[in-house]
């Protein structure tokens, strides 16, 4: 491992001098171990791996628009491990907190289309009908037009967090009523 970051490291120093195949070397050398990081940290996070090369490439692409902030001084790699760290960490914020599920596991465990529905629509539309004026327009944007939250924040002049929290406390409320039912 030491002798890859020296080598790393001598290879930065000299890319960064201008010797354009030394950067090449470099770039070559670092992809497929971001490639096999990028691919952990989206296993641990319970998230697909098939995003590693997007994440690779943003990796590869902040590390080439910053290269003038590395110290020549320092090792190189705990540098691109920081830049890959936080690169990760941007894109699992993207992708906010879905867990992703391959339905067929579960094909035997649910209903068929025989199956009564617990809550007739007509239920859920008279229960939309008595939430307030704009938990029931925010809803109705996100969940039945399916408008993001930022384009639902745009139409009703809200902040995306004042969005948030009406889409929260009007599902809270919908959910209460219908359980009491």
């Amino acid at each position: 491992m030491r002798e890859r970051e020296g080598e790393w490291t001598g290879l930065m120093r000299s890319a960064i001098s201008g010797d354009g195949a030394a950067y090449h070397r470099l770039l070559k050398a670092i992809a497929p171990v971001l490639r096999a990081a990028a691919r952990r940290g989206l296993a641990r996070a319970g998230q697909p791996v098939d995003q590693a090369e997007d994440i690779v490439q943003d990796i590869l692409l902040a590390v080439h628009l910053k290269r003038h902030t590395w110290d020549a001084n320092a090792p190189f790699a705990p540098w691109l491990f920081a830049i890959a760290r936080n690169k990760l960490i941007d894109a699992l914020r993207r992708r906010g907190r879905r867990v992703f599920v391959n339905i067929d596991d579960f094909a035997e465990t649910l209903p068929g289309e025989a199956a009564a529905e617990t809550v007739s629509a007509s239920e859920v539309a008279a229960q939309l009908e008595s939430l307030p004026a704009r938990q029931r327009a925010v809803l109705q944007s996100i969940a039945v037009d399916s408008a993001s939250i930022k384009d639902t924040a745009a139409k009703y002049s809200m902040s995306e967090g004042a969005v948030r929290v009406a889409l929260h406390r009007g599902l809270a409320s919908l959910t209460a009523r219908l359980r009491e039912q």
